[in-house]
C-alpha cells in the first residue's frame, strides 16, 4: 500500500492525489495514478473541471472529470505494454468507484486492496461480491472529498 501511495504523489489533480499499483505473484506489474490523458492540460495547470452528479436520493455532489482514476490509468499502461492481469491483486487508495470497479473486473483482477472506504463505494462493492472479487480495507474508515 505504501508504494500505491508514493506513486500517488505523481498525480496531477490535487483533489484526488492517489496512486495505484497492480501485482502478480509478488512482482509489480503497472502502477498508476490520478491524471489527465497524454497531451491534455492538467488540474495542476489550468485548474479543476468540475461537474454537478446528481444521485438518486437527490443529493448533488461536485466531481472532477478532467482526469482518469489511478485504477484506469494502471489498467491502460498494463494494455499499452501487453501485460496481462489475469488473478492480478490491485491496491489502491479507497473502493474504486463503479466505472473503475467495471474495468476491474474485465481486467480478469481478482483482488482489490483499499486503504480506505469510498463515501459511494456500495455499487461497487456489491459488483465485486457478485463477480467473486474479493475486497479487503486496510483502515475501515471513509475517505471523503470536499464538495461531496
Amino acid at each position: 500500500m505504501e508504494i500505491a501511495r508514493v506513486v500517488g504523489l505523481r498525480a496531477t489533480c490535487d483533489r484526488g492525489r492517489s496512486g495505484c499499483i497492480i501485482v502478480k505473484n509478488k512482482q509489480i506489474l503497472v502502477t498508476g495514478y490520478v491524471g489527465s490523458a497524454s497531451g491534455l492540460p492538467h488540474c495542476d495547470e489550468i485548474g479543476h473541471q468540475m461537474k454537478t452528479m446528481r444521485h438518486e436520493d437527490g443529493h448533488e455532489s461536485q466531481h472532477c472529470v478532467r482526469t482518469a482514476h489511478a485504477e484506469q490509468n494502471a489498467i491502460i499502461q498494463a494494455a499499452k505494454v501487453g501485460t496481462p492481469l489475469e488473478g492480478a491483486t490491485l491496491y489502491c487508495k479507497m473502493t474504486p468507484c463503479s466505472v473503475c470497479a467495471k474495468i476491474i473486473i474485465n481486467a480478469g483482477i481478482k483482488n482489490v486492496i483499499c486503504e480506505k472506504r469510498y463515501h459511494a463505494g456500495e455499487e461497487s462493492e456489491e459488483m465485486f461480491r457478485m463477480t467473486g472479487i474479493t475486497l479487503n480495507f486496510v483502515d475501515e474508515s471513509v475517505e471523503k472529498y470536499d464538495n461531496q
